[in-house]
């Protein structure tokens, strides 16, 4: 149906919707920014009638208020959503028109008590589309935990509920509907998500493990809660802010981007309750950077790492960022909740170093060269891979500190400062990152290893496990 247009942001593995028939139109679960959408509605001479979210979103913060404002549409939520601003709560079953299409509610709680499953009819009356937000994914289904502080529910009840919701609701729907979900593979809000954003319901009947027709509602909650990894804590504090509102995103756009000259960044630096983040490349971190800043690149994943590693949303941010990236920035920053971003720093660091200011330099090596380093070293070996990916194969001495846990982790108790330690994960991104932060805990005999295992022979190091290239 060419009314659909998905609308997908690989850095947050998010996908949202833009529909439209007959000069009217719907938005699901749109993102921070309201420009693209407002840009569409334009460009094909319709009107935004209803913004449609399929649940409160934890993963980012959605664009339902500004975009609200903006256009005047209707905020629609599925049944039991408790919000802190005008919106409609539909009723299980009730029916939407925009233009020659209808939108059916389907009310399938499990990822969260309000999560909404939206079909849509055509103008003929036949099932198109359903819009599952994180009630479906290609090739998994929500994860079950997230509400359960919320709720005072256990993971085992909400995906009890979730099973119900996939066998009454959307198993049922004829094999040739397709399934948009809101997440792709990269979010964590599943285990184990395909890279596809899209598919036949069919399909997915015959190859996602969570919809085998022979599944037991036992089997079934055994199966989505084994092996779930605690969420990142930015998550609770979006949902949040999805649910009792936020500041604009115009507001946080105009904040963050202030160019600073290097007198006044480094007076706003002063401020101990600020922080510097270098978002460029590892490469250029890794060369030189200002002493004490946090490196996320923005050529990573960005929003995600910045939320499970900054603990305060309300944190104040200076930025060093490539010239013509600074909007960039701040946009990804805003889209998880980070409004605080106060500026950057003009010139970047080339500014920095011609004003005669200090840089610092993180010793980083290839894997070629560590592999032929490590042989005639006692420097011990950190891995900041998931425990998942250690677990499939590590170096028979390495040491498992994933940096998903680094801001839970006392480093000085864990780690010794003393000590020298090689540093890896699968491309030199989160041990970049990691570096980083153990850098600002007085950690600082480092030795960083940039670059990919996937050419490694098995012979060239000692491997325990059944993935000798590490990337698994």
């Amino acid at each position: 149906m060419k009314n659909v247009e998905q609308i997908y942001t690989n850095c947050l593995a998010q996908g949202s919707y833009f529909i439209e028939s007959n000069g009217e139109a719907a938005v699901i679960d749109p993102l921070r920014e309201s420009a693209p959408y407002i840009a569409r509605a334009k460009e094909k001479g319709v009107k935004i009638k209803y913004i449609f979210e399929t649940h409160f979103h934890a993963d980012f913060v959605s664009g339902h208020l500004d975009l609200a404002k903006k256009t005047g549409a209707t905020i629609v939520y599925g049944p039991t959503a408790q919000t802190g601003f005008a919106k409609h709560e539909a009723k299980d079953g009730e029916e939407f028109k925009v233009g020659k299409l209808t939108f059916r509610v389907l009310h399938t709680p499990g990822h969260t008590p309000e999560s909404t499953t939206y079909l849509l009819l055509d103008e003929n009356g036949k099932e198109h589309a359903i819009f599952t937000g994180d009630t479906l994914f290609i090739g998994d289904v929500g994860r079950p935990d997230l509400a359960q502080k919320a709720t005072n529910l256990t993971q085992e009840d909400l995906a009890g509920w979730l099973f119900d919701s996939l066998r009454n609701k959307i198993m049922p729907l004829p094999d040739d509907v397709i399934v948009y979900p809101a997440h792709g593979a990269g979010s964590a809000c599943g285990k184990n998500m395909s890279s596809e954003t899209w598919d036949l319901l069919g399909n997915q009947k015959k190859t996602n493990y969570a919809l085998r027709a022979d599944m037991t509602r036992d089997e079934f909650i055994r199966e989505v809660t084994d092996g779930l990894m605690a969420p990142p804590q930015y998550f609770s504090k979006n949902a949040q802010l999805n649910k009792g509102g936020y500041e604009s995103f115009d507001q946080a756009m105009e904040k963050g981007m202030r160019a600073l000259d290097v007198t006044t960044f480094k007076n706003q630096l002063a401020d101990k309750d600020v922080l510097l983040l270098d978002v460029r490349s590892r490469w250029d971190f890794v060369k030189e950077h200002i002493p004490g800043s946090l490196f996320i690149g923005l050529d990573g994943s960005f929003a995600p790492w910045v939320g499970a590693l900054v603990l305060n949303l309300d944190q104040k941010i200076l930025l060093v960022v490539d010239k013509g990236r600074e909007e960039e920035a701040v946009r990804r920053l805003a889209r998880v909740g980070y409004d605080n971003a106060i500026g950057y720093l003009d010139g970047g660091l080339e500014a920095w170093k011609k004003a005669g200011e200090k840089t610092a330099k993180l010793e980083t090596i290839t894997v070629e060269e560590f592999i032929e380093q490590q042989k005639n070293s006692d420097k011990a070996v950190l891995d900041v891979r998931k425990p998942g990916e250690y677990n499939s194969a590590h170096i028979a001495s390495a040491e498992n500190v994933p940096l998903d846990f680094f801001r839970e982790t006392d480093l000085a108790k864990v780690l010794d400062s003393e000590k020298e330690y090689f540093m890896h994960c699968r491309s030199g991104y989160r041990s970049t990152v990691a570096a980083s932060i153990l850098l600002q805990n007085g950690i600082s005999k480092l030795t960083n290893v940039i670059g990919s295992f996937d050419t490694i022979k098995e012979s060239d190091l000692n491997i325990v496990g059944s993935c000798p290239s590490l990337v698994s």
